[in-house]
């Protein structure tokens, strides 16, 4: 039985990837979130799932939820994200606990070229600074990390992805949510794959100087 642990668990990619792990009779989740209330209705509909209400921030709260699992897959977001990051990696070094899945953005190495990362840059803004100071702390730390940095996301139904490396280009404009929990389920069942990692993953062809939609 393998114990993970979501935080941002009412996150769009987070109840993609909760959904794989939910079908999986050998996984127990427990599920982080500001408001529990949310996932309710999926407590009820899975066996082995246990809701835990509370803020990243809450170190206390955190620490308890981190304790005793094997993988801890976080879905965060805002403006604080590097302080986020520095509670998550407090609390799992705490209680030893190595993996962690950690879900950033495109851009935060300046790694997009083209007219695209053009565009990316101006777009996200502030945003990339924020997510890759978050990136800098879990990598410096000393868990069993994998940074996914996705392309633009869409709410396609299809699961196709490919990756690059921290040191390679980053291909494509876009990716759906459905394959980025589909990599983190696949990561959690291979918690050896991808260690110390920092990956992108986009949809394949799908290069172009902006995302298809705008």
């Amino acid at each position: 039985m393998t114990k993970v642990l979501i935080l941002g668990a009412n996150g769009q990619i987070a109840r993609q990837a909760e959904r794989f792990l939910a079908a999986d009779t050998d996984m127990e989740l427990t599920l982080y979130l500001r408001n529990k209330e949310r996932l309710a209705d999926f407590q009820n509909a899975h066996e082995g799932v246990t809701l835990v209400e509370g803020d990243i921030l809450d170190k206390d709260t955190l620490s308890q939820a981190v304790a005793g699992k094997d993988v801890v897959s976080a879905n965060l977001a805002g403006n604080n994200i590097k302080e986020q990051a520095e509670h998550v990696v407090a609390a799992m070094t705490a209680n030893k606990v190595k993996r962690l899945i950690w879900i950033s953005t495109l851009g935060i190495y300046d790694e997009v070229p083209g007219k695209f990362g053009e565009w990316n840059n101006k777009v996200l803004g502030d945003y990339i600074t924020h997510y890759r100071s978050a990136a800098d702390v879990i990598e410096g730390s000393k868990l069993d990390y994998t940074v996914i940095r996705p392309a633009w996301l869409t709410d396609k139904t299809e699961v196709d992805y490919e990756l690059t490396q921290k040191n390679e280009d980053f291909k494509g404009t876009e990716v759906s949510r459905k394959s980025i929990a589909a990599f983190v389920y696949h990561l959690i069942l291979n918690p050896k794959e991808q260690v110390k990692k920092s990956v992108g993953v986009n949809k394949p062809n799908t290069a172009g100087d902006k995302p298809s939609w705008y």
